[in-house]
């Protein structure tokens, strides 16, 4: 009998200390995806989101596509997105082979534009789109046939699932392919890092990214035709009341921590 009464007293006891962790994430929110929502929007907004809404928010920046994979998969309450949303299924699909759910919802909370950069000691401060889309796809493979200094480009890009790239590539390059050697890295701060790094370089990166701490001074912006996309949060359906909450204290009140 006490074997059975101690028995059962463990059960109680575990079901106590399980429902305080069942309150506790009531209003946890997670958001996969876009990177560039992460650093220009969630993070700066977090803090205060919290305090005013009491919602705890969890981030991960996995890019676009692999985060409405998550959102699809059940992984997150939403997932960001740097781009429409049916580029941001197309981004979903080229990353995993999956087919969107028709209920999908973008929900837009600002704009964001994309801009060419290259080393600071580049002399070239203004490319046309066609000259965007000769250095990025190797038909142009010198500085010098575009104005600049007698060096080979190197052109740095995002990862597959990267909304920036996407856009990019659509905008200034008709689609085509980038070219056979590009670099590619995990992050917008390595593709900064890296441009940075080569005289030779040019990347495509959030203004959002580059007015980052320490990040202005690293590169240099070239003049270009504007190059813009929404930002928003995709849901499954109509977005729940916590996520609710996200968008309008990000539309509303928390427009002011957006960063530019």
């Amino acid at each position: 009998m006490k074997t059975g009464y101690g028995f059962i007293a463990m059960l109680g006891l575990a079901a106590l200390l399980l429902l305080p962790m069942r309150v506790a994430s009531a209003e946890d929110v997670r958001i996969h995806g876009s990177t560039t929502i992460q650093k220009r929007v969630l993070e700066p907004g977090k803090e205060a989101l919290e305090k005013a809404t009491g919602i705890k928010l969890v981030m991960v920046g996995n890019g676009t596509g692999n985060g409405l994979e998550d959102l699809v998969n059940g992984k997150c309450d939403a997932s960001g997105a740097s781009e429409e949303l049916a580029d941001a299924v197309a981004s979903m699909k080229a990353a995993t082979g999956k087919e969107a759910p028709a209920d999908l919802k973008g929900n837009v909370i600002t704009s964001d534009f994309i801009k060419v950069i290259v080393h600071p000691s580049n002399s070239v401060g203004k490319l046309s789109k066609q000259q965007l889309k000769d250095l990025h796809t190797g038909k142009v493979d010198n500085w010098k046939s575009v104005g600049g200094p007698d060096l080979p480009v190197i052109v740095v890009t995002s990862h597959l699932g990267s909304a920036t790239k996407k856009v990019f590539q659509k905008m200034m390059m008709d689609n085509e392919p980038y070219v056979t050697g590009a670099i590619e890295v995990e992050t917008t701060r390595k593709e900064i890092d890296n441009v940075a790094e080569f005289p030779e370089g040019i990347g495509a990166v959030s203004l959002g990214f580059i007015n980052l701490p320490g990040n202005k001074e690293k590169v240099k912006i070239v003049d270009t035709p504007e190059i813009s996309r929404p930002l928003m949060l995709i849901t499954r359906g109509e977005p729940s009341a916590a996520v609710k909450k996200i968008i309008a204290f990000f539309t509303g009140e928390g427009k002011k921590f957006i960063k530019d």
